[in-house]
């Protein structure tokens, strides 16, 4: 009872703290001058995504790297599939050419680098810093672009009053400590339920810790296109992922004493996995330039494949290899479904 009490207390500081972070740090930025645009792909995103970092981060400290990993793959795989699913069957998404020409294409990319460095089972303290390095080369790019253009995903920012600095520090301080609190009772109650269950923690740290860290991004999204900024709804979600990439695994990576190491199934599913997915957004996006309910449930519908995978493969369940074939069986329609709508996207201007 008591690890149940302090994984809810855990996570509900986690995402308060994430609140507060995300408005303390607006209000900071937009009186600094900062473009809306940079706000709302750096402060919205990667605010959403503090309560992966402080989890992870305290995971590689601890030395529990699966927990970490786990964490950053899972909420990669959520955030797209579970996410924006879910969003799109609520309302239609909207996506920038903003992000079908640069942003998605980053996380494509980050995500076959991190598979990448992945291939020798461990991520390394130089690694860690690799991908801190393209992280600031992504930001840096932001800021410049941000000088030469405005941007439909600007996020609103309403500069007419602002509070006093004191207060959006103290708020922006607040939230920090309490994603350290949420995240250090978050991890110690986690590993007692790994324990206690006989799982893994990797598999805990895929889906119940990268679920609940992921609530900022659920919260944020749904928000967003409930308000008509569907377009920040899918921003927000591919910021997110770039960040957990660059900055929490990178990050993670630089303070563990040893580096990160995990499960050999971790880089052979997993990792693959969130690589898919990140490259599935593309032709989804490209068509048409709007997510639709057709394809928010097509992505919910792989969340659950996905998470059915990892629990019948936690209980070694006769069943999984069907599973797997049943998989494939629906890939290939639905592969050759978004094909058959890029090549119609591709062929429109010329009929016209």
């Amino acid at each position: 009872m008591f690890s149940l009490l302090q994984f809810v207390v855990g996570l509900g500081c986690l995402v308060l703290g994430a609140r507060w972070l995300i408005a303390g740090a607006t209000a900071i930025a937009s009186r600094w001058g900062v473009s809306s645009l940079v706000i709302g792909l750096t402060v919205v995103a990667f605010g959403t995504s503090a309560p992966e970092l402080a989890v992870s981060v305290k995971a590689a400290m601890a030395g529990q790297a699966a927990v970490g990993l786990g964490n950053v793959v899972g909420s990669n795989i959520f955030n797209v599939l579970f996410i924006l699913g879910l969003t799109a069957l609520i309302v239609p998404l909207v996506v920038t050419h903003q992000l079908i020409r640069f942003d998605v294409p980053v996380m494509i990319l980050v995500s076959g680098v991190v598979w990448w460095l992945a291939r020798d089972g461990q991520f390394s303290r130089v690694e860690g810093g690799l991908l801190l390095a393209g992280l600031a080369a992504y930001l840096s790019y932001l800021f410049y672009f941000s000088r030469r253009t405005d941007s439909e995903l600007a996020l609103p920012i309403d500069t007419s009053q602002h509070s006093p600095y004191w207060r959006d520090l103290g708020i922006l301080l607040l939230g920090l400590l309490l994603l350290v609190v949420g995240s250090r009772w978050l991890l110690e109650s986690v590993v007692t339920f790994a324990r206690l269950l006989g799982v893994s923690e990797l598999m805990i740290g895929l889906t119940v810790v990268a679920a609940g860290t992921s609530l900022p991004e659920v919260v944020t999204s749904i928000t967003a296109a409930l308000k008509g900024q569907r377009d920040i709804a899918v921003g927000n979600v591919v910021g997110s992922n770039i960040f957990n990439l660059l900055g929490v695994l990178g990050l993670s990576s630089l303070v563990s004493p040893v580096g990160l190491e995990a499960p050999l199934s971790f880089f052979q599913v997993d990792v693959p996995v969130m690589c898919l997915v990140a490259a599935l957004c593309l032709p989804i996006f490209f068509t048409h330039g709007v997510v639709d309910r057709f394809e928010g449930g097509l992505l919910l519908l792989g969340y659950g494949a996905y998470t059915s995978y990892l629990v019948m493969a936690a209980v070694n369940h006769p069943w999984l290899h069907l599973l797997g074939d049943a998989v494939f069986l629906l890939l290939l329609p639905v592969g050759l479904f978004i094909v058959g709508q890029v090549v119609q996207q591709l062929q429109a201007p010329e009929q016209r």
